[in-house]
C-alpha cells in the first residue's frame, strides 16, 4: 500500500476540486519506468493499472509482474496501483473467474480494483459489486464498478459512431445508476455518456481511434445523482474541449490505453529505449493537455 496517501482521500480530494486524475494502461512492463517518471517530473498524481486485455492480448505478463514493476520503478508520491477492468463476462460473453483476479490484485498490494458486471442484468451486477466491495473495503482496497457499456472491447463490429452517440447505445442510465451507488457502497463509477474503448483484437488495434465526444448533459445528471468519483473508459482520441468539460461535469479518473500503447510499440520498432522515451513524451503531453502539471501540490493540501 502507497505509505505516503490513500488513494480514496486523493480520488475525492480531486473530485471536490475537479482536478482530473490520469490512469495509463500498462500494455507492457516496459511502459511502468515512462509512465511513473513522466507523473514524478510533473509533480502529478495519476494511476498505474493493469488490465486482462493488457495480459492477455499485449505484453503486461500478469497482475503479479506489473506489480513487481511497480514497486522498482514507481514514485509512492504520485501513483497508486490500480486493477482494471475485471469483466464477470467477457467481450466474446464467456465468464471470466473475476474473483480470483480481485483476490490477487488485493495480494499483491494494488490500491483499487476494478469490477465489471456491466454485461449482466442489473441486480447481478448489484449483488457482485457488492460482495467485491466488502471484500476490498476490509483491506482497505477501493472499488471502481461499471454502469452502462463503453462499447469496443466486443469480436464484433461496432454500429457508427455517430449512431452510438445520437442513440445513447450503452449509455448509463441515470436512475440505474443512483440505485446502483446507493445499493454497493461502491467508490467509484465507470460511466458511459459517449467514449468508446481503443479496439483490442484483429487489425483495428493497430488503427486510429475515433474521435469521440462527451454528452455533457447526461454526464451532469450522473454526477448530481450518484455523488461520487465518476470515472470516463475509452478516454483515448476523445475531442479535448469535452475532456475539460467532463472534468468540470464530474469524471475524476480517466483511462488511457490506446494512445501510449500505440506510443510504445511504435518506439518499439527501433529499441526499447525510444519506446520508453515515445511513452513518457505522450504522458507529459497528456498532463499538459489536461492541465493537471503540479496536480500533487493541490491534492496534497
Amino acid at each position: 500500500m502507497n505509505p505516503h496517501m490513500k488513494i480514496s482521500d486523493i480520488m475525492k480530494s480531486a473530485y471536490e476540486k475537479h482536478i482530473v486524475i490520469p490512469a495509463f494502461n500498462i500494455a507492457y512492463l516496459g511502459m511502468v519506468k515512462p509512465v511513473s517518471d513522466a507523473l514524478s517530473e510533473c509533480r502529478t498524481i495519476g494511476i498505474i493499472e493493469v488490465s486482462r486485455p493488457d495480459i492477455e492480448n499485449f505484453g503486461a505478463e500478469s497482475i503479479g509482474a506489473v506489480a513487481q514493476k511497480y514497486r522498482e520503478f514507481a514514485d509512492l508520491r504520485f501513483t497508486f496501483l490500480h486493477l482494471d477492468h475485471v469483466p464477470v463476462i467477457d467481450e466474446n460473453f464467456l465468464p471470466v473467474n473475476w474473483l480470483a483476479m480481485i483476490h490477487e490484485a488485493i495480494e499483491h498490494g494494488f490500491d483499487s480494483v476494478m469490477i465489471d458486471g456491466s454485461r449482466l442484468p442489473f441486480t447481478e451486477n448489484v449483488k457482485i459489486t457488492k460482495k467485491v466491495v466488502e471484500i476490498a473495503h476490509a483491506r482497505n482496497v477501493c472499488v471502481e464498478a461499471e454502469l452502462g457499456s463503453v462499447l469496443g472491447h466486443e469480436s464484433i463490429p461496432l454500429p457508427p459512431y455517430e449512431e452510438i452517440f445520437e442513440k445513447k447505445i450503452g449509455f448509463t442510465d441515470v436512475e440505474h445508476a443512483k440505485k446502483f451507488v446507493e445499493m454497493t457502497g461502491v467508490d467509484w463509477l465507470s460511466v458511459s455518456v459517449g467514449s468508446i474503448h481503443g479496439a483490442i483484437s484483429g487489425a483495428a488495434k493497430n488503427q486510429k481511434k475515433v474521435t469521440a465526444r462527451i454528452d455533457i448533459e447526461h454526464l451532469e445528471k450522473l454526477m448530481k445523482a450518484t455523488g461520487i468519483p465518476l470515472v470516463l473508459h475509452g478516454g483515448s482520441g476523445i475531442e479535448i474541449d469535452f475532456i475539460r468539460r467532463a472534468i468540470k461535469a464530474g469524471i475524476t479518473k480517466i483511462n488511457i490505453g490506446t494512445e501510449i500503447r500505440q506510443a510504445y510499440e511504435q518506439g518499439l520498432k527501433i529499441d526499447e529505449n525510444v519506446a520508453q522515451e515515445k511513452v513518457k513524451e505522450k504522458v507529459k503531453e497528456l498532463i499538459e493537455i489536461y492541465q493537471i502539471q503540479g496536480s500533487a501540490d493541490i491534492l496534497l493540501k
